[in-house]
């Protein structure tokens, strides 16, 4: 945590404990278990009409939705991309919301010419192709069909000779120093996984590389992890991975970092933009890999290099010899974001808002229509509660984004248009995008983990008729890593969620204005290797994910929920003490990591000057032995160990006051109550107006 939003956050969170310590003052009252943010009586309210919300979602309408949205490829620039944005902003006016289409205008690159030709030691051209099924419908699209690339790599037309990178993370290319291999002027080959893709060009570029070619393993998504598709639902020879390489300096448009890209925006100069790669960067399939791969010689890959192709996989360089050409169209494109709300009845200047992404890489019934058809189901079960009389008290927003797949255009856009609205009136952000069977997985600001652990227990797993809560505690149980994991989990109240990072539309909420943000989906038991391919289309899902729709119907009922539970509440349900606690477990981790750092620089350094990696190096092959480097200092993490316990002791002091707030009904009729709320939506930390770029 930042020191001066820190100490902002402790003053900000102890200027709400004041306030309610003098509200819950006075007479103490016995009441059932309360729910968090809503007095006794709201609170029974509350759970009626959450009831009958849950009731509400039907997997057969979503079914039918995503049949719809999936029927054509709809990437940024498509018409059915389009013609998805105004089928949905009539649902939504059909349910009841105040909707429209906000437009923004950004640089969306498609290609133009790709090529990777191997030039030596024989020739080969790959397909860069992903071929029809017969028993898939959509498959058959190819006239509409985005062809395999990866968007924002730079224009290229490269040669050299091919290196086997493996996952093409840093590491990775300390283990090539050893071997006494350099990329510099070659072009590598890297297998996705161990990291995001964009990373792969990126270092690559650092080492010298003049091009970067990545594929997908059968190892990682493919035959190694089950039967591929059609006949399961992993990764076929020519599937393809398409994705953005954008680099992540900053999210959306790369011309106009900082501001909404409307028409008349001042944009960078193509020459100017940060986020563009270095190096030209193209996907291919295992099926184009594999002669490549082959006809590399040089070191034997190790172990963990080796992927579940039937070669055996050496590092190179040489003496395959590759050219890469990529160019593409470099156009400003129009995306459509589709913007839906129930102005709130007492508190409409405060929004909770719920999102979703609707454009893919090609027809992307998995990504992301499973996660847009449950938000819709969502907005029309909102409708019908409210046909019933329900009005909720603050604002809500229902979006669905456009270009999220190319660098989170549509999102990120909208939040720099209404940055200044937004970190004024802004409560929360739901995301959703991917969705399948299995366990519900939520990640996000800690400051919502109590009140997400809270809705995750009254959520009913459709198919272990336990609640979903207690199915993805035990999952964690039998998968802890060691007794003391088990015991926490046993120990702790709540569930930990995961920390954000960058994938998804609540980055430019939660990165950029500071508004709590949550995350959620299910997965685990519908696997799968058809991400980015033409093959994630209605007739993949309805094979092979939530084939049913329960789990859709699940994640809606938690979604929706979540959205009415702070759209209803008396009192907003943050709680910092999740948020306190993650701080004191990261500093905790970050010594733990320093001290192994520095436990295995000094002894790597010890055994070189034994001389160990000389004497067991096999002398008839190269081999480089590391050289002496500095251990890591020490570090004084007193400054950062007494915020974190300031900020826990203010988060016990908040805690212990909403207690009281439970035991002193009087207290939740009081005015104050709204000034409470309003400070309590900037309890998260963010940048709050400071520069992305």
């Amino acid at each position: 945590m930042h020191c001066r939003r820190g100490k902002s956050v402790i003053r900000r969170a102890g200027v709400a404990i004041l306030a309610l310590a003098l509200l819950t003052a006075g007479n103490a009252a016995t009441a059932p278990e309360p729910m968090d943010g809503y007095s006794p009586a709201h609170a029974s309210t509350e759970r009626d009409w959450e009831t009958k919300f849950r009731n509400i979602p039907d997997p057969n309408i979503m079914r039918d939705s995503m049949q719809h949205l999936s029927a054509w490829p709809h990437n940024v620039g498509s018409p059915y991309d389009k013609a998805n944005a105004e089928w949905m902003l009539a649902k939504f006016k059909e349910y009841g919301f105040d909707a429209h289409i906000e437009t923004f205008e950004v640089l969306f690159p498609t290609p133009k010419e790709r090529l990777v030709e191997m030039l030596a030691p024989t020739h080969f051209v790959a397909k860069l192709q992903e071929p029809p099924v017969s028993i898939d419908p959509t498959s058959q699209q190819t006239a509409q069909q985005l062809p395999t690339y990866n968007a924002y790599s730079i224009d290229g037309d490269v040669t050299g000779p091919l290196v086997y990178v493996n996952y093409g993370m840093r590491d990775d290319y300390e283990q090539l120093e050893r071997l006494g291999v350099s990329v510099k002027g070659a072009i590598v080959i890297a297998r996705y996984g161990g990291g995001w893709r964009g990373i792969k060009p990126k270092v690559a570029a650092e080492h010298g590389a003049v091009g970067c070619i990545i594929y997908s393993d059968p190892r990682d998504d493919g035959y190694f992890e089950g039967q591929d598709y059609p006949a399961g639902p992993y990764r076929p020879q020519e599937g393809v991975q398409r994705g953005s390489v954008m680099d992540t300096q900053y999210p959306g448009d790369p011309l106009t970092p900082g501001v909404g890209a409307t028409k008349d925006a001042k944009r960078l100069a193509l020459t100017e933009a940060q986020t563009i790669t270095k190096i030209p960067v193209l996907p291919i399939s295992y099926g184009d890999a594999q002669p490549l791969l082959a006809a590399i010689t040089g070191p034997t890959a190790s172990a963990p290099w080796r992927g579940a192709l039937p070669i055996t996989y050496r590092v190179g360089p040489g003496p395959a010899k590759v050219r890469l050409v990529v160019k593409s169209n470099w156009d400003l494109t129009t995306i459509y974001d589709v913007i839906a709300r129930i102005p709130g009845s007492e508190e409409p200047d405060q929004w909770v808002l719920r999102g979703n992404h609707h454009d893919a890489w090609v027809n992307g019934a998995e990504d992301p229509i499973s996660g847009m058809v449950v938000e819709l189901e969502e907005a029309r079960a909102l409708g019908d509660l409210m046909k019933q009389g329900w009005r909720p008290k603050r604002t809500v927003i229902y979006c669905a984004w456009d270009g999220e797949e190319p660098g989170l255009l549509g999102s990120t856009e909208w939040v720099e248009q209404h940055q200044d609205e937004l970190r004024q009136h802004a409560v929360m952000y739901l995301n959703t995008d991917s969705s399948g069977r299995g366990y519900l997985s939520i990640s996000g600001s800690h400051t919502l983990e109590h009140v997400a652990n809270q809705i995750e227990r009254e959520i009913q797993d459709p198919e272990k008729h336990i609640t979903v809560w207690k199915r993805a505690y035990l999952r964690h149980v039998a998968r802890a890593a060691s007794a003391e994991d088990r015991d926490e989990l046993r120990n702790r109240a709540d569930l930990r969620i995961g920390a954000l990072g960058d994938g998804s539309d609540y980055v430019a909420f939660l990165d950029y204005t500071g508004v709590a943000s949550l995350n959620m989906g299910f997965g685990g038991e519908s696997g799968g290797g058809v991400y980015h391919s033409i093959y994630d289309d209605f007739y993949w899902y309805t094979h092979f994910g939530d084939t049913k729709f329960v789990y859709e119907r699940a994640l809606a009922q938690m979604a929706g929920s979540t959205v009415m539970r702070f759209a209803d509440a008396d009192l907003l349900p943050f709680d910092p003490s999740g948020s306190a606690d993650t701080v004191k477990r990261y500093i905790g981790e970050l010594k733990k990591e320093l001290k192994q750092k520095q436990d295995e620089v000094r002894e790597r350094n010890r055994e070189v000057e034994e001389g160990v990696f000389t004497a067991t190096s096999d002398p008839e092959r190269q081999y480089v032995p590391p050289s002496k480097q500095p251990v890591p200092p020490y570090l004084n993490f007193a400054p950062l160990e007494n915020g974190a316990e300031a900020y826990a002791r203010a988060a016990q002091r908040y805690h212990q006051a909403v207690a009281r707030l439970h035991e002193n009904s009087s207290a939740w009729q009081s005015p104050a109550l709204r000034n409470i709320n309003t400070k309590d939506i900037h309890l998260e930390p963010g940048t709050q107006g400071e520069a992305v770029v």
